[in-house]
């Protein structure tokens, strides 16, 4: 993996007691002047509207510093989700982490 690309490895349920602490991570290597960050959604079987709103936040932050924050391997429910949300949209999404790592490394 390129150094200048962070993975991060979503938990299987991301709801309110853990998307703040998601955020605070990112934030985290953005303060350290990471600016592409891919999360691995591959464990990830739910996701919360609180969920949803901390990777929205996240994603924002990201584009404030001229990132990207892209998405890999989403599964069912995460993806009816951003789908119901208009959020695959806005996201980038990738089917694996290497497609997305080809993607930023590009």
């Amino acid at each position: 993996m390129s150094s200048d690309i962070e993975l991060i490895q979503l938990p299987d349920i991301l709801n309110e007691s853990c998307a703040a602490s998601i955020h605070a991570k990112i934030q985290s290597l953005l303060d350290a002047g990471h600016r592409h960050i891919l999360l691995d959604l591959s464990e990830t079987r739910f996701i919360d509207s609180s969920g949803l709103g901390e990777l929205a936040v996240s994603f924002k932050s990201v584009k404030a510093v001229g990132g990207r924050l892209c998405f890999c391997a989403v599964g069912t429910q995460p993806s009816m989700l951003f789908e119901l949300t208009g959020m695959e949209e806005v996201f980038e999404i990738f089917p694996t982490t290497e497609a997305c790592l080809a993607a930023l490394s590009s």
